[in-house]
């Protein structure tokens, strides 16, 4: 059968259209996005600004003609931090049920970490034994460690580059003082949560998803993207002690013409990459394989294993 994943997330707004059947790989037929960057469309009060919704509302709708376009027979929408965490939410949420009928489920941070945990596990398989894995999202960070399908831990941190780059880094390029201050407050909060996860041992294997992994991967000199999903892309600490300070530098503009980078995440690029560095540095990472799957794989996993129980 043909699915549709409706990601609304902090960054963008994506369709991902798969040809999907129980017991077998996911196969992706289309993407469709659209870079709403609703986590730096907040008011004063935390709330999404009236333009944002309307512009949400907008693409929801143009997301549904697509699906129906390409012969979808079903979509599964969701949001995650920037609508679970805006002030307005719940209007939200309730204006896009009234105006496309499109009923978003609002995933928890530890529901993103363990969906996007499956979909890393499926994809590496059991032979990779103690998976840890990283994904830094516009609204949050999302850690995942385990032997199983479901890990042993998960949680989630409000640490998403589009966030981080609203709220510590104004400037064009940003002030040294607001750098600093910034690795500060990510250092802080990772470093809270490192003995929950350091209890159960070494990984086996370490992954990162996520757009921003892979745009560092790939400025360190990974395979770019048009080479293929089976070209092992790897991401090593001291690259990113390397590329830090640099990006630190360098204007919007500048990123923007780096390899692998678009206009559209140029602006996180840094606050991105401070994440990655101290979640790496904090956690014992030397370096991390980059996984093609992510979370809207992972929604697709679930609701297929659960076809499989419902048939059962």
């Amino acid at each position: 059968m043909r699915l549709g994943v409706l990601d609304v997330g902090s960054n963008t707004v994506h369709l991902l259209v798969m040809d999907a059947h129980p017991g077998a790989r996911p196969l992706p037929a289309y993407s469709h996005k659209a870079e709403l960057r609703l986590a730096e469309l907040l008011d004063e009060d935390g709330a999404i600004h009236e333009d944002g919704v309307e512009r949400l509302v907008a693409t929801v709708a143009e997301a549904l003609e697509v699906a129906e376009d390409k012969g979808v027979e079903g979509v599964l929408p969701f949001a995650t931090s920037a609508v679970r965490e805006a002030a307005n939410g719940e209007q939200v949420l309730a204006r896009v049920a009234a105006e496309t009928g499109v009923a978003l489920t609002v995933l928890s941070g530890e529901e993103e970490a363990r969906l996007t945990f499956l979909a890393a596990r499926r994809w590496f398989g059991w032979s990779r034994g103690r998976l840890l894995l990283l994904d830094i999202g516009g609204g949050s960070l999302e850690v995942g460690f385990g032997m199983d399908e479901d890990p042993d831990a998960a949680l989630s941190l409000p640490l998403g580059a589009g966030r981080l780059t609203s709220g510590w880094l104004p400037g064009d390029p940003p002030a040294p003082e607001d750098v600093r201050s910034l690795r500060k407050h990510v250092r802080a909060e990772i470093g809270r949560t490192v003995a929950e996860f350091s209890r159960l041992g070494r990984p086996d294997h370490i992954v990162g998803t996520s757009k921003t992994f892979k745009q560092l991967a790939r400025i360190a000199g990974a395979a770019r993207s048009g080479d293929g999903l089976y070209v092992q892309r790897t991401l090593t600490r001291r690259s990113l002690e390397e590329w830090v300070p640099r990006l630190a530098t360098m204007t919007e503009a500048e990123r923007v013409a780096l390899p692998g980078v678009s206009e559209g995440r140029a602006r996180q690029l840094l606050a991105g990459a401070l994440v990655a560095d101290a979640a790496m540095d904090l956690f014992g990472v030397p370096e991390l394989e980059i996984c093609p799957w992510a979370l809207r794989e992972g929604v697709i996993l679930r609701k297929l294993d659960l076809m499989v129980n419902e048939r059962g």
